[in-house]
């Protein structure tokens, strides 16, 4: 089912984000335009690096999708009743994102009143954070097409050009909520971590509730946002990676990929 004006309403998120960041400088201290981009080649690449652990909690997180996913129909069921109305409307999806555009917007503002540019860098390192979930849900979106529980009444309802798996809101904000929960010193670290989880976990909670996602949808979300503001956090552990992207221009004209790989 196509429902106009779609792919903009779903987008909101984003488009906030965005705006957050024109309006600020382009570098702070210590985190530069440079490291936004050796920071984004570090993140698709991070597979290539990941050890035994690492891929056995990439088989959990898909363990945990595919569990939620049973739940699927009786979790829409009890919020939305078992015939809702198939509107495609997201109508809260610009209130929904609200929460971490602010915490974001917040961070920066205080950092900048008090003078303290550790509190602009996290700011930053929120919306790099932001947007590597937001691009990461996005190719995942294009990629399965499925439909929102507000536009069908099959759970299965994959590859139609529906843009409901995963959450965009639930990703883009559990990687804001992340960094901010896992940033700063260890004083204030329940009060940050209840904050900054608890405002993903708001969210992933509004957006079952008004309908729009399915709970496996929020699941992995939740998998991709908390993944995301980890790796920004530890972004200067892998400044010295085995694996190198780099795009130089050609003297014919047009541009060519070099991928290399340097054994440790």
């Amino acid at each position: 089912m196509a429902i106009p004006g779609k792919a903009l309403v779903s987008r909101s998120s984003c488009i906030i984000l965005v705006g957050l960041a024109a309006t600020a400088p382009v570098r702070a201290d210590d985190f530069t335009l440079s490291d936004a981009w050796s920071d984004t080649k570090l993140y698709f690449t991070s597979p290539l690096r990941w050890n035994s652990t690492d891929w056995m909690l990439f088989g959990g997180t898909l363990a945990a999708v595919g569990a939620a996913h049973q739940f699927d129909g009786s979790v829409r069921d009890h919020f939305a009743g078992k015939t809702p109305a198939l509107t495609g409307k997201d109508k809260n999806s610009t209130r929904d994102a609200a929460p971490a555009a602010a915490m974001v917007a917040g961070t920066w503002v205080l950092g900048w009143v008090l003078e303290a540019p550790a509190g602009r860098v996290e700011a930053y390192r929120m919306l790099e954070a932001g947007a590597l979930s937001s691009i990461t849900t996005e190719i995942l979106k294009y990629g399965a097409g499925r439909a929102r529980p507000n536009e069908t009444l099959r759970v299965d309802d994959w590859r139609k050009g529906g843009s409901s798996f995963p959450s965009l809101h639930v990703s883009a904000a559990f990687a804001i909520g992340t960094v901010f929960a896992e940033s700063g010193g260890d004083d204030y670290r329940w009060f940050r971590r209840v904050v900054g989880y608890g405002m993903g976990a708001g969210i992933a909670y509004a957006r079952l509730h008004g309908n729009v996602h399915w709970l496996s949808d929020v699941v992995a979300g939740t998998a991709i946002g908390v993944y995301t503001g980890a790796f920004t956090l530890n972004r200067r552990n892998l400044k010295d990676s085995p694996v190198a992207i780099n795009v130089v221009p050609m003297d014919a004209g047009g541009l060519s990929l070099q991928f290399t790989y340097t054994p440790r």
